[in-house]
């Protein structure tokens, strides 16, 4: 059987801590989606198709990935990838409280799509999205935190007076 996963995030935007859990993941499974999620909780920095981009440039060497966007329920998304398995990342116990019950209602939705937690390396244990957009905002040092494609983007938007 082909091991097929889905990997979702806003990934706004993608840093190493993500990547890190896209390449162990791309070690265990035949086929993985990188599926961008549009929260609609959130304001986001980059569009999804700028993100898509980033993700794309900053996974060009893993050959079984795909890089895509769905708006809708991700099991939706998943089955329609004839996927077997959603790929969490998780840096801390406080995200485990929030996975579960997003686990529990996929699992409702359907039950034949498991999902397999992954810890992040210890380095990434604090890293956000968010606390790197505001270290960018700031022009804090941030190139040990994301990959170089997503440092020259961060810059270019928090360049302008705007931000």
């Amino acid at each position: 059987m082909t091991r097929i996963a889905v990997c979702p995030g806003s990934f706004d935007p993608v840093t190493n801590g993500h990547l890190d859990i896209i390449k162990r993941g791309a070690k265990v499974f035949d086929k993985m989606y990188i599926c961008v999620l549009n929260n609609s909780s959130k304001q986001p920095l980059f569009t999804v198709e700028e993100r898509i981009k980033l993700l794309q440039e900053s996974t060009k060497e893993l050959h079984n990935i795909e890089v895509e966007s769905f708006s809708g329920l991700l099991m939706d998304y998943a089955s329609q990838k004839n996927a077997n398995a959603i790929l969490r990342g998780l840096r801390a116990v406080s995200d485990f409280e929030y996975e579960m019950q997003i686990t529990s209602m996929n699992r409702i939705l359907n039950e034949e799509i498991e999902t397999f937690f992954m810890m992040t390396n210890n380095q990434y244990s604090f890293l956000s999205s968010s606390i790197v957009k505001e270290a960018a905002k700031y022009h804090g040092e941030i190139s040990e935190l994301v990959p170089k494609p997503v440092e020259l983007a961060l810059k270019e938007k928090f360049k302008s007076p705007a931000h």
